[in-house]
């Protein structure tokens, strides 16, 4: 049974050192780990690097740099650009190469800025989402082991030609058994936008993406997500997956993600 994402290994100077488990598997390959949990992992260390600043995390980014196996991986963290009111910090995942060498396999970048009161100026592009009943078949990896066991999907009915729409969220924990806040719950979930507004079938086509990026005008709120993607194709190769983001009580954000897109043998 699946009761986590990464449990503590210990650390080793300024490694901290994570097991990680079958719910991170991803869907497209069962020995490589899908993106949102790394960038999870990554955002929680983040999180508790900037735990004693008066600054916010406004945006998130991912990005892949190899395949991510699922086995032990390093992740440590610093401060690339510190200041009182932008502040830029850096999280990096490393995995051992076949040759026993660490690689970095992932890294990511969070721009974190000041405070200040603007709720008397404070708009919203979009209105809330409301959750309604969810289609019988909630994505096209019906099946899959790993990731997709840790999270309730729910697809939403959409007209012909609108964005997907999918509210998600995550069942088990992050780390071991430790506290989740709602920014490592959005985490957690937010790479498969790239999977909620596909446009090709999974069976005919490989759509991977190498990046995904977050930008947060509010703080998430809650469990509960809703992703509106849409994927664009291009006529050679590459695409990309952009999303609304939205928790119970409105829109809080968006993603982007680059695709690298290839047909199946």
């Amino acid at each position: 049974m699946i009761d986590c994402f990464y449990r503590r290994l210990g650390t080793d100077g300024e490694y901290q050192i994570f097991d990680s488990t079958d719910g991170t598997r991803s869907n497209w390959d069962a020995d490589i780990q899908h993106g949102s949990p790394p960038l999870a992992l990554m955002t929680k260390l983040i999180e508790e690097l900037a735990a004693d600043s008066p600054l916010r995390i406004g945006r998130l980014s991912l990005d892949i740099l190899g395949a991510i196996p699922v086995a032990p991986v390093r992740v440590r963290t610093w401060v690339s650009r510190p200041g009182s009111r932008i502040s830029l910090m850096v999280g990096e995942m490393l995995a051992a190469a076949p040759d026993g060498s660490q690689r970095a396999v992932a890294r990511v970048t969070a721009w974190l800025l000041a405070r200040s009161d603007t709720s008397d100026v404070a708009t919203d592009r979009y209105p809330p989402l409301v959750e309604g009943d969810a289609v019988s078949v909630p994505h096209s990896w019906q099946g899959a082991k790993g990731y997709l066991e840790t999270l309730s999907w729910r697809r939403q009915r959409t007209a012909e030609g609108e964005p997907a729409v999918a509210w998600i969220s995550p069942l088990v924990p992050l780390v071991d058994s430790d506290p989740t806040t709602p920014l490592q719950r959005l985490a957690m979930v937010v790479d498969s936008a790239n999977g909620a507004g596909a446009a090709l079938d999974p069976q005919r086509f490989m759509f991977m993406n190498t990046d995904t990026v977050v930008h947060l005008h509010e703080l998430p709120v809650g469990n509960d997500f809703a992703l509106r993607a849409r994927a664009s194709i291009g006529p050679d190769g590459i695409g990309v997956t952009t999303a609304e983001l939205f928790d119970r009580q409105g829109f809080i954000g968006t993603s982007a993600q680059t695709l690298l897109v290839m047909r199946r043998p």
